[in-house]
């Protein structure tokens, strides 16, 4: 058996292959024998988000089981005090990336570094009941048909939040592109055993581990969005299921976006990313023709609001922002200083 520290911090660093890790530990503690691997990874991906983020976590140090995983929190270039949330929960290990790289990129850094047999990606804004996790890897431990599974999400005032939604084909995807959304659809028989979903968020999905990394993770063409779409294509092509249990209830709340967020220029990167991950999404399922179509229609589109904006003054710099990324195909990757 083999002594491991105490704690550890992961930091990383921008380079031009890439993103390169370093490891700092402290001395190890005395009679601390090496444990076996944690059945969860509770992954989750932070951004400007501290308030929400030291409410996630309180909530899931009070799990039960709390030893059976580990926690990761994969800052993604947080400019708040988010990175120094460290010191009140020395249980979880923070992942400081030096930018914003997109969440994909962030999750595939979390997902490498976990030792999960379930992968278990938490939004920030969600607070898990105590035996939230606890029972979602008890399914997936005693069932061996779903290869994820999710709790219901709910507001504060106990209704269900907008969390499934229909897989998009070809033509949902021009659509989702152009909306800005995908098409939400309302679980059937909520509140009573679990139930096959086609789509669901990432805000709280757990997900058998192995199927991730026999994917390679996270298709990394994709910068910010889209990958939760991603992975539900690649479940149903499996021939596998992800079941949402209705009666495990957490809170998930919204909250007011970063500062940073409001910025013209930086809404739209994130608005063009939004479009160029469903032409990426549509040109890698349904064909190259597909995923040309969706980038000339958003362009285009884009390219006409960009000019009626100068005739209406409505937010020109946000629409010509804009539609410069699309033309550009800049997706949310850490190359952007302006961040």
């Amino acid at each position: 058996m083999q002594a491991r520290p105490s704690r550890a911090y992961l930091y990383y660093a921008a380079g031009e292959r890439g993103v390169a890790v370093r490891y700092d530990c402290v001395s190890m503690g005395e009679g601390e024998l090496e444990q076996a691997p944690p059945l969860v990874s509770v992954l989750i991906v932070s951004e400007d988000n501290a308030a929400a983020l030291r409410r996630c976590l309180a909530a899931v140090e009070a799990s039960h089981q709390r030893e059976r995983f580990e926690v990761l929190v994969v800052d993604n270039g947080s400019q708040d005090e988010s990175p120094r949330l460290d010191s009140e929960f020395p249980n979880a290990t923070f992942l400081r990336l030096p930018r914003r790289f997109g969440v994909v990129k962030a999750l595939n850094i979390g997902m490498r570094t976990a030792k999960g047999e379930f992968f278990f990606f938490l939004a920030p804004e969600v607070e898990v009941a105590p035996e939230t996790i606890a029972r979602l890897a008890e399914r997936l431990t005693t069932d061996p048909l779903p290869v994820a599974v999710c709790p219901l999400l709910v507001d504060q005032e106990g209704r269900p939040c907008e969390q499934f939604y229909r897989l998009p084909d070809a033509a949902g995807t021009l659509r989702a592109a152009l909306r800005e959304r995908w098409e939400a659809v309302t679980l059937e028989a909520a509140g009573v055993g679990p139930v096959a979903v086609e789509f669901p968020c990432l805000a709280a999905l757990m997900i058998r581990a192995y199927f991730l990394k026999a994917l390679r993770y996270i298709d990394e063409r994709y910068g910010q969005s889209w990958a939760e779409a991603e992975i539900a294509l690649q479940v149903r092509r499996a021939g596998r299921k992800i079941l949402a249990m209705p009666d495990l209830r957490v809170r998930w709340e919204g909250g007011e976006l970063p500062a940073l967020r409001h910025q013209a220029r930086v809404r739209a990167l994130y608005s063009a990313d939004w479009a160029l991950g469903a032409a990426r999404y549509a040109g890698k399922h349904f064909g190259l023709i597909s995923g040309l179509k969706v980038r000339l229609v958003v362009t285009g589109a884009a390219l006409g609001r960009a000019l009626l904006s100068l005739l209406l003054l409505r937010e020109p710099a946000y629409e010509f922002a804009r539609a410069r990324f699309l033309l550009s195909g800049q997706k949310l990757d850490g190359t952007q200083r302006f961040l």
